[in-house]
Order: structure tokens, then sequence, then C-alpha cells
């Protein structure tokens, strides 16, 4: 086993022999550097509402991630029957080159859903881990920014056991953020594919309520959850945007209906916003290309982790698209959200977050929480993503 002591007395070694001057033809004829560090295991934990991958090292140094947390059963299965021995014995720093690897390893179990899902809970863990062995949060690890700290809106949505919530739940849900200091909220209508074009239809009733009890000095988003078909999202949108005001209009269409996003792009003098339902550049690609839409939202435990995301974000910049994390999970996935916002150029102003949600009971999991204030979350500065976890109780959900 390689200590961290060692492990960092050899990092600084390699930077002194970089710094010197015959370095450019010591590195012609060495072979490629390595850290040192092998991964040892990957275990995978799933409560009933969360995904976690703790990754483990002959430096005695473990990483800690998110991912998906749909069927988090599944997604800990794929994590410990297909992506784990693709990981055993590996460097942890070659995490770009492993990405390519799981992806490619279980491609024809999907490019989308599942699969990404699990990759993004070992790739957001090899990132906690770097930073631990580095001593260094991951967002300098990407490069970094001068951001603080980034505002975020109060995100809550309609569903209800198998139902909805009635018109005044939304209203007093809505007001509990503003009274917490958040200056922007998003309504999620959670109609989905299944729902489309409701009818009764109670959106516009809902916004007209919340907007009411809130001001007019409240940024409002609604989300349509892919509710409609174009003309229906065109025509509501319009109204919204009319009586209401409203700042953005959030996955209006099917998410496979990119020429009918481009359409309520088009239409809508509001902020249109996609991309929850891409798990990866190429989709991305497809998402800015044909439906054009006017901000992303990326998901680092869905779109395979913070590698991939941060392609994503760069890829989004030169077609002067922000980034807006789609994020409504309270612990690790956030962490990883804010150290990916803070390192790219174009996070928009203003990013999502649920609150910490106590009724998924993940705080559970972790020593300390995420530092919020008046409306604003702060970047983490500890090692890795920022969040100690609670081992004793995470090990009663292991995946055996």
């Amino acid at each position: 086993m390689i200590s961290r002591k060692k492990f960092l007395q050899n990092l600084g070694f390699s930077s002194l022999a970089l710094a010197a001057p015959h370095s450019f033809a010591y590195a012609q004829n060495s072979k490629p550097s390595k850290s040192g560090v092998k991964i040892t295991d990957v275990k995978a934990y799933a409560p009933d509402s969360a995904t976690y991958v703790k990754i483990e090292t002959d430096a005695g140094v473990a990483g800690w991630g998110e991912g998906d947390h749909e069927s988090s059963r599944i997604n800990a299965m794929i994590v410990k029957e297909l992506l784990r021995p693709v990981l055993i014995g590996q460097d942890p720093f070659d995490s770009a080159y492993l990405w390519t690897q799981m992806f490619f390893e279980g491609f024809e179990g999907g490019n989308t859903g599942f699969v990404p899902g699990a990759i993004a809970g070992v790739d957001n863990a090899l990132w906690d881990l770097k930073g631990r062995l580095l001593n260094m949060p991951v967002s300098k690890l990407l490069g970094g920014s001068k951001f603080e700290k980034m505002a975020v809106y109060g995100s809550y949505g309609r569903k209800k056991g198998k139902g909805f919530k009635t018109i005044d739940e939304m209203v007093r849900e809505g007001m509990a953020f503003v009274e917490q200091g958040y200056t922007t909220i998003k309504a999620r209508m959670q109609l989905y594919d299944r729902g489309r074009n409701p009818s009764p239809d109670t959106t516009f009733e809902c916004i007209k309520a919340i907007r009411k009890a809130v001001g007019d000095s409240i940024d409002l988003f609604v989300d349509f959850n892919n509710g409609y078909t174009a003309g229906k999202a065109i025509e509501l949108g319009l109204r919204l945007y009319e009586h209401f005001h409203i700042k953005v209009v959030e996955e209006p269409v099917s998410s496979m209906d990119y020429s009918g996003l481009r359409l309520v792009v088009e239409a809508l003098p509001c902020d249109v916003n996609a991309g929850e339902h891409e798990y990866q550049k190429w989709q991305f690609r497809d998402l800015i290309t044909i439906g054009n839409p006017d901000c992303l939202n990326i998901d680092v435990i869905k779109a395979a982790g913070i590698t991939e995301c941060f392609k994503i974000a760069a890829m989004g910049h030169a077609f002067e698209k922000e980034v807006m994390v789609h994020n409504t999970r309270p612990t690790l996935a956030t962490a990883a959200s804010l150290n990916l916002l803070g390192s790219i150029p174009n996070a928009a102003k203003v990013q999502e977050f649920s609150g910490m949600r106590p009724e998924l009971n993940l705080s559970q999991f972790f020593h300390n929480s995420l530092k919020f204030e008046n409306g604003f979350l702060f970047i983490p500065t500890e090692p890795g993503l920022g969040l100690e976890v609670n081992e004793k109780t995470m090990e009663k959900y292991r995946i055996k």
C-alpha cells in the first residue's frame, strides 16, 4: 500500500523534475508517469432515494460520488457488476480514460438512462478522490474561477404521491422559499410525456395564484416537464408571459422533439431551457444544433458525471449557451454541481436547488452540509467535493 505521504512526495518530485532545464529531454525518454495510486475496490450504496459510490485506493484515501437516483438499486448493480471490473487496479488520475472505458463497456446496455447515471456516480467519486489525494477542492482541479457562491432558485414540483398538490399547497411551498431569501422560484408542473396536453389544464391558474402570492419582484420560472406539444406550449407560454411576466419556460415539449423545441424557442419572448434528459455530449450536440434552447440544463448525476458535464459546458460555451444545472438532490449531487459551476465561464447567474429536502432523509449519511445563506449556496472549499460521509450509516445500504 502506498501512503498518502509517499504519494505526495512522489508528486512533488515529479513537479521538480518537470521544472528542471533538461525536463523536455527527460520527458521524451521516460515512460508515462503514474501517480502510484491504484483503485482497490468500488462499492455501491442504494438507499431508497439516492445512489452513492465509494472508490477505495491503496493510498488509504477514498472518494465518494452520487449517481442517478431513479431506480437506485439498478444503478448500484450496474456500478457493482459492470463498472467495478473496469476500475480495479487502475490509476484514479486516469479518469478521462476510465470514463471512456466505462461508457463503451456499457454502451450496449444504453447510452442514455441507467448506464450514464451509474457512470456519474463513479466519475464523481473519482473527482472527489483526486481532490482528497491532492488536498484541493474539485473546482480548483477543473480550473477554478473567482466565484465564491452561486445564487440559487427554489425548485419544487406538483407531484404528491400518485396525484398532484393543490394550488394552495403550491402557493405555500413557493412562499416558503421566498421567506428563506430566494428571489427566484421555479414551479415544476410534472406533466411528462404520458400526461401531455392535459384537459382540464390547471397550469395557468396555478401560476396565477403563485404570482399573486409572491408578488412581482420575484422572478418566476415554469417547468412544463415535457407536458405539451409545440403549439400548446407556445400558446400557454405566451399567456403566462403576458399575464405573469415569467422569466423561463423549461422543457416545454417532449425531450425527443428537438424540432418542436426550436419552434417554441423562436416563438416565446422569455428564455426556454432544456437538457435534463440528455445524458452525454452527443445528445447535447443535437439539442443545441437542432433545438437551440437558450440555456442548457446539465445534470451531473444523469449526464455521466463531472468529466462529461465539463465537456458539455465547454461545447455550450462555444455556442453562446449558459449552463443552469438541473439538480434537485441536496447532498453530493449539489456538491458536484457547485464544483462544476465554480470552474466554468458560462455558469448562469442563478442555479437550481430544492433546499435540503428533509423528507428524503439524506442528511443522515453526512457529517456536514453545504453552506446556504440568503438565497446563495457557497462553492465548497474543502478537499474533493466537500462533504464528509457517515460511513457507518451508509454501510447499511451497501449492495453486496
